[in-house]
């Protein structure tokens, strides 16, 4: 059995489907792409997939990852492309690299995220954030199917920036960009969640729902501070690349007599 690690994106509208939404559009991509999958046992058997901490419904995401296991093995970059061929744009597939590494949700501890704020000045949205950093513990509330839970937003934030948006931006009226990097923890905190902590401490409350867009997710750096990428220890753990026979008689062939 071949297991094939997948980085996919949710981008412009496709960021408002749910994950089961997108569940089912993967799986009829893999019968469109004639994937030979691996089944679970049972009286419904269902392809092999693996889906690791999946963006909230709304959020956009540059980094969202699953993991497929195949009874045939297959070129992952050949089938990377032959699913995102498969996939409505939005759905996109834009890496591919076979297991060889356990543990891919390990590796899953830290997410940067990029906040929109229409509406806001920068200047606020700094004066905010200064607010929010130094402060020891900031409480919220987020309402859950066994009602509403308060919790720490603070403690899971690892930096936080403020700045302007970009100066080719569309759009009239002022626009701040949050970018934030959170480790995951219990309970999970959600870009949401450090809006509400910003409303709660510096009475930042953008006039409009925030663009939230997922950047990145992987294994964070303390000393550096940055995530890094969960793929990268499979494609080192890579065997290296055999010689070609043509390669291998020229590199051990004697040389000839010197002219």
């Amino acid at each position: 059995m071949q297991r094939i690690r997948l980085r996919y994106t949710k981008r412009g509208r496709l960021r408002f489907t749910s994950h089961r939404d997108f569940q089912r559009a993967f799986e009829r991509a893999l019968r469109r792409a004639e994937v030979p999958m691996a089944y679970s046992a049972g009286f419904t058997p269902h392809p092999k997939v693996s889906y690791a901490n999946a963006a909230p419904t709304g959020t956009g995401s540059e980094a969202e990852y699953l993991e497929i296991a195949l009874t045939d093995h297959r070129d992952p970059d050949k089938l990377r492309e032959l699913l995102d061929e498969s996939l409505p744009a939005g759905l996109d597939i834009t890496d591919a690299v076979e297991a060889r590494v356990s543990g891919l949700a390990d590796r899953l501890t830290a997410s940067v995220w990029e906040l929109r704020l229409e509406g806001v000045e920068p200047q606020d949205a700094e004066s905010a954030v200064a607010v929010f950093l130094a402060a020891e513990t900031v409480e919220v509330q987020r309402k859950t199917k066994n009602g509403m839970r308060t919790f720490d937003a603070r403690g899971a934030v690892a930096d936080l920036q403020a700045g302007p948006a970009p100066s080719d931006r569309t759009g009239d009226g002022p626009c701040a960009i949050l970018r934030l990097v959170v480790r995951h923890v219990t309970p999970a905190v959600r870009p949401d969640d450090v809006l509400s902590g910003l409303r709660a401490v510096a009475d930042l409350a953008p006039p409009v729902p925030a663009a939230v867009t997922r950047l990145a997710q992987g294994l964070f750096d303390e000393e550096s501070g940055t995530v890094t990428d969960p793929l990268a220890p499979d494609r080192e753990a890579a065997p290296a690349a055999k010689p070609t026979a043509a390669g291998t008689a020229s590199a051990t062939a004697p040389e000839g007599p010197a002219a």
